[in-house]
């Protein structure tokens, strides 16, 4: 049965969305409905903004400048480590928790997720930046569903497996998939 409750702090919205870059280039599209916590840490603050009071069936568009999303690349959060750290088996896109055993740049973060954008015979060139930070988004959602959050999820602040990747306040835990 689908609801007709509106979206207020603290539900569980379900969504489906089309993602652009600022000039209508397509960057992802969810046709399955995925489930948001609202009111907590599934969805940026803009998107929240935005969805907040309707009902199932609303088609919102919001633009997202990267204060909004996530934020201005930057280049300080690019580091080069030696080839020799990582697995023998490593492809661009792959995504590390942290910098690399023995790695020799300490004035990088530890607690961030890095990925990898370029692999030389030599060394390896890593990047912590969110993959859309430093760009302006264009989001275009539609309200499939909204019912109320469980203890469970109030308490967590998230629903289990949401798409943080594309529309949540933090970052994908080592998948740098969008969703």
């Amino acid at each position: 049965m689908i609801s007709t409750m509106q979206i207020t702090t603290p539900c569980v919205v379900s969504l489906t969305w089309r993602l652009d870059d600022g000039q209508n280039r397509p960057i992802d599209k969810l046709t399955d409905p995925v489930e948001f916590f609202y009111g907590g840490d599934d969805l940026l603050a803009k998107v929240e903004e935005v969805l907040a009071g309707h009902e199932v069936g609303a088609e919102l568009a919001v633009h997202l400048e990267p204060e909004q999303a996530f934020g201005d690349y930057k280049s300080e959060l690019v580091c080069f480590e030696a080839r020799s750290l990582f697995p023998e088996q490593l492809e661009t896109g792959m995504a590390f928790e942290g910098l690399p055993e023995g790695s020799d740049t300490p004035d990088m973060p530890k607690d961030t997720i890095y990925l990898v954008t370029e692999i030389y015979p030599s060394h390896v060139v890593l990047d912590g930046n969110h993959p859309l930070a430093g760009m302006s988004l264009r989001l275009h959602m539609k309200v499939e569903d909204v019912r109320e959050a469980t203890p469970d999820e109030i308490e967590a602040r998230s629903v289990a497996g949401s798409a943080v990747g594309v529309l949540g306040s933090g970052r994908p835990a080592v998948d740098p998939s969008l969703h």
